[in-house]
């Protein structure tokens, strides 16, 4: 199955600084306009600890709240990640909301 069959729109795609992956593969990408994001150097455990923010957040919020539209959606993972900041006993998960 290719992305265009599936009917979504990829507009990001986040990968670690891997050499695996050449120039040519960003080139690629940004000429369907997927925007390539660089994990930060020297963190390996990034990609966990977002997975496991994304899965606490969608386990605890998002599974058990109705969401009415964009505002609501905003306001209310501002408050989820000011409650997990401060309740999850490893620290903040560092990863604030723009």
């Amino acid at each position: 199955m290719d992305i265009q069959d599936s009917g979504a729109r990829i507009t990001y795609l986040v990968r670690d600084r891997d050499v695996r992956y050449p120039a040519l593969f960003d080139t690629v990408l940004a000429d369907q306009g997927v925007e390539v994001v660089k994990t930060g150097v020297r963190m390996p455990r990034m990609n966990a600890l977002m997975e496991r923010w994304i899965r606490s957040c969608r386990a605890e919020l998002l599974d058990r709240t109705l969401i009415w539209g964009q505002t609501h959606l905003t306001h209310t993972l501002r408050e989820y990640e000011q409650f997990h900041n401060d309740t999850d006993p490893t620290g903040p998960s560092r990863a604030p909301l723009p």
